[in-house]
Order: structure tokens, then C-alpha cells, then sequence
């Protein structure tokens, strides 16, 4: 199907990569309706801070994704739904793990129950690196186990596995795409590179961080975006699962270490019992094998390798940097 012509809905468009994917798809010519999470602010989230160009585009939905009603409602008259609303924050899923329930299966739920009975054309589904666990093998393609070890990678898992039940049992055309560790301008400070990114930023000598050994493929938000687009666009990715990642493998040391040289700091890493996972739920190792992306729909990372790498950050750093978007983070504080 070609999504050029069509209706296209994006839950979560208020989030990080929600609100990437959301302006990508209205500057490449397409309608969009923009679900984003109700609040009495009356906020779109990051969909706020976008050129007017944007928001006179996107049409704006508020509400929750828990709620069946509301998504069959705003479901109508869409033929291609991208997936991305969900409660991400690992440390949180310790604290409040039936909420991740709700939100990421049950929501998932009532995605997959709507676009079945609205006969939706193409459903674009997000999971996470995070169902895998610890590499049993390197690089991870999508053959490999599911091993979550924390809640929210279970509440994935088990919205992975509901989307593909769909796809099987009613033909609901579901395609799942399965980002590494995506970032980029507008993350939030939860995850390691912006973390790291403040605290420089913020005139910090000394960078608070969790464990430094595990390492991870980290995938600049732009990629995970043209990800999304080009599995979209493939009629041989439905009722695939298809890794978005780099393929490429650093530790969290290394990538601090790294930052700190592109932002000509002078810092110490110190480890902060508090942002330390559990020993048996961190997840020592990742790295994207993203050959079937390729395969499948021609997909490969601009900013794959080291060079890539290097050039995300000086683009995220950039952006954190400026003044009025370092002031919207809390430098300060830790914030599972």
C-alpha cells in the first residue's frame, strides 16, 4: 500500500519519537491525525514546539489509549495507523507495574481491536530492543528468544505477541518494528545520552550515571523515523517483526566518555546507586542485526558505525545545548 494518498493516525504523537515521526510524515505530504495523552494543560507534548506549518496540519486528539471508546472513535476514517503511545520508562515499570499492563497490552488491545473492526489497511506497531534481554548472540536478529527482564519489556512482549495473534487469526495487517535504543533531540533525560548530555550542559564536573558496562546499539531518532516510514510502505513486512538499529555495539562508558570529548568537557563518571537496575534486570548487551530491514524494504541507518554515531551526537548535543531547551530538563534531578 502506498501510505502517500492515505489517512494516516500516530498514537503517542506527543512523545520523543512520536512527535519526529508525526512532523516527518506531514512534511513528506501526508494527512495525520496526532493522538496524544489527555491533560488539563491542554499540552500536545513536543507537538507543541512544532514550526505552525506543523500544527496547522495535524489534526490533535487528546485522550487514552486505555479507553476503547475513544480509540475506536478516533480511529475512524484512517487507513494507516503508527503505533507508538506507550509507558517506556524502565525504572518507573519497577515502581508501577500494572500500569504498563494497562497501557501497553490492554492499549495495544484496543489498537488492534479497532483497526480490525475499522478494517484498517496498515498497522504499524512498535516494540523494543528491550524483548530480547541480554544478547544470548550477536548481532540479535529477530529469530532471537524473547527474554524480558524487566516489566515493561514484559508489557512489550506481551503487546508484540497480541499484535502478531491479530495478524494471524484476523489478517489484521500488522507490521512490528522493533527500534534499538533511539535518540536524539527531545528524549527525555531518563535515558542515558540526554542524562549525560545535561549534566555537561549544566556545567556539572562530576556525571552521575547507572552501571557503565552494559553496552547498546543506539539508532539516531531520524533513522527510527525513515524506519517506521519505509517498513510502512513495504506490503513484505506485514506479519514481520523488523529490527530498526545501528548495528553497531558501545558501552555506556565509552559513549559517555565520548560526549564529554565532543562537548570538550572534563568530567568525572560516577556511578549512582540509584539509576543501577537490578542485577538480574539490566540487560548487559545489545546489538541490532538489521539485515532483514534491508531485505525486506531497503532500509539501512544514515548514521550507522562510529562515524554515525559521532555525528547523532554533535546533532543531539547541539540541541540540548541551546539554552531554551536545556532549561526544560531538570538537571538536578533524577527522574525514573
Amino acid at each position: 500500500m502506498n501510505i502517500s494518498s492515505e489517512n494516516i493516525l500516530v498514537t503517542g504523537a506527543d512523545g520523543f519519537i512520536g512527535s519526529h515521526l508525526t512532523e516527518a510524515l506531514i512534511r513528506s505530504g501526508h494527512k495525520v491525525k496526532a493522538f496524544v495523552q489527555y491533560n488539563s494543560f491542554h499540552s500536545w507534548g513536543w507537538l507543541d514546539d512544532a514550526p505552525y506549518d506543523i500544527r496547522d496540519e495535524v489534526e490533535v486528539i487528546a485522550g487514552d489509549i486505555r479507553d476503547d471508546q475513544f480509540v475506536k472513535d478516533g480511529m475512524k476514517g484512517c487507513d494507516a495507523v503508527f503505533h507508538l503511545a506507550a509507558l517506556i520508562s524502565i525504572p518507573y515499570s519497577y515502581r508501577s507495574p500494572e500500569s504498563y499492563i494497562d497501557t501497553n497490552v490492554k492499549g495495544t488491545f484496543n489498537i488492534l481491536q479497532a483497526a480490525r473492526e475499522h478494517q484498517i489497511k496498515r498497522l504499524i506497531h512498535t516494540s523494543t530492543s528491550e524483548v530480547y534481554g541480554t544478547a544470548q548472540f550477536v548481532p540479535i536478529h529477530e529469530g532471537h528468544p524473547l527474554h524480558p527482564q524487566s516489566p515493561y519489556a514484559a508489557s512489550k512482549a506481551g503487546a508484540d505477541l497480541m499484535a502478531l495473534s491479530y495478524y494471524h487469526t484476523f489478517q489484521v495487517p500488522v507490521s512490528i518494528v522493533r527500534p534499538f535504543n533511539t535518540y536524539g533531540p527531545r528524549q527525555s533525560a531518563r535515558a542515558v545520552i540526554p542524562a549525560i548530555i545535561t549534566q555537561i550542559a549544566s556545567g556539572k564536573g562530576e556525571i552521575q550515571l547507572g552501571d557503565l558496562l552494559p553496552t547498546r546499539d543506539f539508532s539516531y531518532v531520524s533513522d527510527t523515523v525513515s524506519g517506521f516510514m519505509t517498513v510502512s510502505r513495504s506490503e513484505k513486512t506485514i506479519g514481520e517483526v523488523i529490527n530498526i538499529g545501528s548495528n553497531y555495539e558501545v558501552s555506556i562508558g565509552d559513549t559517555a566518555r565520548l560526549i564529554a570529548e565532543l562537548m570538550n568537557a572534563d568530567v568525572t563518571i560516577v556511578q549512582d546507586p540509584a539509576r543501577t537496575r537490578p542485577a538480574a534486570s539490566e540487560v548487559q548487551r545489545l546489538w541490532a542485526d538489521n539485515a532483514k530491514a534491508k531485505q525486506l524494504c531497503g532500509w539501512t541507518p544514515a548514521y550507522g558505525e562510529m562515524d554515525g554515531l559521532q555525528r547523532g551526537l554533535a546533532e543531539t548535543i547541539a540541541w540540548f545545548s541551546n539554552p531554551d531547551n536545556l532549561q526544560r530538563y531538570k538537571q538536578g534531578l533524577y527522574q525514573v
